[in-house]
């Protein structure tokens, strides 16, 4: 009688352990997660504008150190660059020996080289020496003292905060629960709607930045993580807000954002069918292989298991110290290895659109499409649909200037669904493992340009009529 009493007690106490286990974990997937999806998916007006919690954190940290960021930067850039030919040279042990500093450092003439010209262009455009075509307001200066310090607070909360997101289970409820709807869809895991969302509501970057940590960490397929990139790293609504404030469109800015959204979501549908995209190999990241499971067993609804999954990714979570390195290698990947390429070839791709014709020349044959579709002053609007491939921000710039408001209307939407620029995400995709080349990024940037371009003439018509 003792003996099956103790026996029940034991049980009892299992039972009671185990139901506290499963508790503590609960909230370690629920905690976490909730403050993720505050800081990054919840938008919240801040000093007039749309932003979120991370873009806050950002804009205060940016207003509070505006005057010594692009110092702070240029500090940054140069010892990327030192410490790239250092380890090149040297060899030194301190840093091969540890992966993660060897993947930052131990890279290709081709990076140091970048390197070492983003450097010189921010000490010139720091100090306004050298040629006027690189110091300038409009290709170096635009660069070092407007991107930069954006990238800079963007991706240090974006870097720091983004295990929040990714490492306590979020990823994998969302993507059990909404996989029925983006595989058939866009052919992809539904995990990846967490990455448009952060798009969508913070920053284009920081969507490429949770994709390419997703695809390394074998949660995407290559083509997964190129189709992902590509296609759901849409501008924000802040930056949108921005661009149609600039262009002189204030009062339509719900019209052209649907616009955007309905182009986007063709865009995003038809791409990933046709090469190069659709070419791009079904195969995981061979260091961690594939790391993702999104079948529901039969005995449980989407969202139990969706529950279950993400709990087990929490619970594998072994303190704050992990999340806390990990952010700040995010962190620093980004500010020694990525924004040193953005001033030098940010720089470069600024400077062809402002000193050279070669924009004006590859426009030429796209005002008889413009004109097919009835865009007034199509010859005027034809370089905005080409230049927005150096940096986001040109067409507005090329279009300001033009009188009729539907041309304008759809230069700003055009500009907002053409998502490929190279003064950043460009550079933070060549950049990444993912596989994908200047030349993908060409033809992508075409392909979005030919599909979206007559959805956005023909609501812009609407609209207008």
């Amino acid at each position: 009688m003792t003996v099956e009493v103790g026996k029940q007690n034991v049980s009892h106490l299992q039972t009671q352990t185990q139901s506290e286990r499963t508790v503590k974990d609960s909230m370690k997937f629920i905690i976490p997660s909730l403050i993720g999806v505050l800081l990054f998916l919840v938008p919240v007006m801040y000093q007039g504008n749309m932003t979120i919690g991370v873009g806050i954190f950002a804009s205060y940290f940016q207003g509070l150190l505006e005057g010594i960021i692009p110092l702070f930067m240029t500090l940054i850039f140069c010892a990327s660059a030192l410490l790239a030919i250092y380890t090149k040279i040297a060899k030194p042990q301190w840093i091969l020996s540890q992966s993660f500093l060897q993947g930052l450092f131990d890279v290709g003439f081709f990076w140091i080289g970048i390197r070492i010209i983003g450097s010189a262009f921010a000490i010139m455009t720091l100090n306004g020496i050298g040629p006027e075509w690189i110091t300038s307001d409009f290709t170096g200066g635009t660069v070092l003292y407007s991107l930069v310090p954006v990238l800079t607070t963007w991706f240090l909360f974006a870097g720091l905060l983004m295990p929040l997101l990714l490492d306590f289970g979020l990823m994998d409820f969302f993507g059990t629960l909404l996989q029925k709807i983006m595989k058939p869809l866009f052919r992809l895991p539904g995990r990846s709607s967490i990455d448009a969302l952060a798009s969508w509501m913070g920053s284009g970057t920081v969507g490429v930045l949770i994709t390419t940590k997703q695809f390394e960490e074998g949660y995407y397929t290559r083509r997964e993580a190129a189709v992902i990139a590509t296609n759901f790293s849409v501008a924000s609504i802040a930056f949108s807000l921005v661009i149609v404030s600039f262009i002189g469109l204030e009062s339509m800015f719900v019209p052209l954002y649907s616009t955007v959204v309905v182009a986007g979501i063709a865009a995003a549908v038809l791409c990933p069918r046709i090469p190069p995209l659709s070419t791009k190999k079904d195969t995981y990241y061979e260091p961690v292989g594939m790391q993702i499971s999104e079948s529901v067993p039969e005995d449980k609804s989407r969202f139990q298991w969706g529950i279950e999954k993400a709990v087990e990714k929490a619970s594998e979570v072994k303190g704050v110290g992990e999340v806390t390195k990990k952010g700040l290698q995010n962190v620093f990947d980004i500010w020694f290895g990525l924004i040193p390429l953005v001033m030098a070839l940010g720089t470069l791709a600024l400077v062809v659109a402002e000193y050279t014709s070669v924009f004006d020349v590859l426009a030429y044959p796209v005002v008889p499409l413009l004109e097919l579709l009835q865009i007034p002053q199509a010859a005027d609007a034809a370089p905005a649909m080409i230049v927005g491939f150096a940096d986001m921000f040109l067409p507005a710039v090329v279009g300001s200037g033009i009188e009729s408001e539907l041309t304008r209307f759809v230069i700003a939407a055009m500009s907002l669904t053409q998502l490929i620029y190279m003064s950043e995400i460009g550079i933070l995709l060549i950049k990444s493992k993912i596989p994908i080349s200047f030349l993908d990024l060409l033809i992508i940037f075409i392909q979005r340009t030919i599909i979206t371009l007559p959805i956005v003439a023909l609501m812009a018509h609407m609209f207008f009529m």
